[in-house]
């Protein structure tokens, strides 16, 4: 089984991957670890690495076997067609403060909260992957968010389809 953790940056990606792949006994990968590897450039005006998606893709194939977690905000842009996707969601306020926490500059927490706001994760993911949910982390402890992922990987997910958050007016509120 493939089940990729997605989102934008602050969603809880890292944490929630990491629990699940321990309890489940999953292997994990951790996308950013092979950004160098795909690198196509550095984008100095965003600040931030430009990853060439076929490259990211060439490189981590060769590790996906059995069950595997993989995670990262470029996850969902892989082209593994029988995986699972969750894309972890936050409300902006919330996502803010955790940026924040993070140490983010606010043009690039700026960046992120529109991301969220516009469902760019989701967006891209529903365009890649056919088996695609959203859950909403913002008052949600990471196990929990674990549950919700193995009440979707059950088959007990419907709830988590896409389509039921929406942070368009939040947004435009912070």
């Amino acid at each position: 089984m493939i089940l990729i953790i997605t989102g934008t940056p602050g969603t809880g990606k890292s944490t929630v991957a990491r629990l699940f792949s321990e309890k489940h006994g999953f292997k994990l990968i951790d996308l950013n670890s092979f950004a160098t590897a795909a690198a196509a450039g550095y984008d100095a005006e965003r600040g931030s690495v430009e990853v060439d998606i076929e490259k990211l893709f060439e490189v981590v194939k060769p590790l996906v076997s059995g069950d595997v977690v993989i995670e990262g905000h470029l996850a969902h842009l892989l082209p593994f067609s029988d995986a699972t996707v969750v894309v972890l969601r936050c409300s902006p306020e919330v996502l803010r403060e955790r940026l924040k926490k993070k140490g983010f500059a606010e043009r690039k927490i700026r960046e992120n909260l529109e991301a969220e706001a516009l469902d760019v994760c989701l967006i891209e993911s529903l365009e890649v992957h056919k088996n695609v949910y959203e859950v909403d982390t913002s008052e949600l402890k990471p196990d929990e968010v674990v549950k919700r992922i193995e009440r979707i990987l059950a088959g007990e997910g419907e709830e988590f389809r896409p389509g039921k958050i929406d942070w368009s007016e939040e947004f435009f509120a912070v």
